[in-house]
Order: structure tokens, then sequence, then C-alpha cells
């Protein structure tokens, strides 16, 4: 019989999140999160036969659980603009609440080995990026207007941030919802 896994996916994944933020992408190796939570080489090749598949679980579950809650926020009730501009405030609190994983959407895809991530993950991209845009559609009003308040200004904004592994200031929420009420009008 075998042994009981002494960690969770998700416990390994935060500790490959918290080497990302600590020392970059490129830190994330096998042996690296093997090591960040005492656990054997091997052991972590049965959850992950790769490099490639290890960053490519973390960029997923990083973009999966920012993207959802985000498109949780933009589903509620309530006028375009409102929720446009509660969708800019999540991005900014969920890289304040979510540091190590900011720091993993910082560094974008490509430097998790998405040229070699398995065929099964980019299909998981896939559907999260149809979701999302989707959504973004049925937002109404113009698409690019929409976009830029909730995905290029609020990630303008707490990008330098993350870069100095600096705390995301107060003002940054007026910032982006002023931008966000700005640019959507009213329904």
């Amino acid at each position: 019989m075998p042994r009981p896994a002494r960690f969770t996916v998700d416990q390994l994944l935060d500790a490959a999140a918290s080497i990302v933020a600590a020392d970059g992408a490129a830190a994330v190796t096998v042996s690296a999160v093997a090591r960040a939570v005492d656990a054997p080489s091997g052991s972590m090749y049965h959850r992950f036969p790769s490099r490639a598949a290890l960053c490519g679980e973390l960029w997923m579950r990083t973009e999966e659980r920012f993207q959802n809650g985000l498109i949780a926020v933009l589903e509620r009730s309530g006028e375009r603009q409102d929720r446009v501009a509660a969708g800019a405030l999540y991005t900014v609190q969920w890289c304040r609440d979510h540091a190590d994983e900011a720091q993993v959407l910082l560094a974008g895809p490509d430097a998790f080995c998405r040229s070699e991530w398995p065929t099964v993950l980019e299909d998981r991209r896939k559907t999260l990026h149809r979701r999302l845009i989707r959504q973004l559609r049925d937002m109404g009003g113009p698409v690019d207007r929409v976009t830029a308040a909730l995905v290029d200004i609020p990630s303008a904004v707490v990008r330098r941030h993350l870069a100095a592994r600096s705390r995301i200031p107060a003002t940054a929420d007026g910032i982006v919802v002023d931008c966000a009420r700005a640019l959507v009008p009213r329904d």
C-alpha cells in the first residue's frame, strides 16, 4: 500500500509561488520546491513530471484564482459602470491580498515554460480566456474601453509596486476606480 502524500498540490504550488516572490520565476524547479517543503524530489515527480508541468500548473492555478474572482465581481447585479469599477478595484485588492501569486502574474506565462506546457494546460488556459472574453463582451459597451478599465489600467497601476516588491498604496484604489468610471459610461 502506498504511503499517503504528505503535501497537497496546493501546498506545493504555494511553495513555488513563494519561490517566485523571493527569487523570480527562473528559480522555480522541481528540486527547489521539494527543498522548500522538505519533500523528496522523487515524490515531486509523481505530481509534476517536469519543470514545465510544475510551472504550468502554478500559472494556471494563479490565473484561474484571479480570473474566477474577477468574473464573480463582474457578474454581480448593478450598473455596468459600477461593476467595472468594482472589477478594477478587485485587481488591486487581489494583488495586495495575494502578494506571492501577484508576482506570478507579473512574470507572465512565458516565464513559466509556456511553450513546453502539456496540451491539457494550454486547453485549460484557452477555456479560461474564452470565459473572460465572453464576460467582457457581456458587459456591454465598447469592449476595448471595458478591457482597458478592467485589465490594462489596474495592471499598470500595480505593476510598478509589484516590480519594486513594495506595498500597493491605498491611493491606487481611487486611481483605478476613477479611470474605470471615466472609461465606461453609465448604462
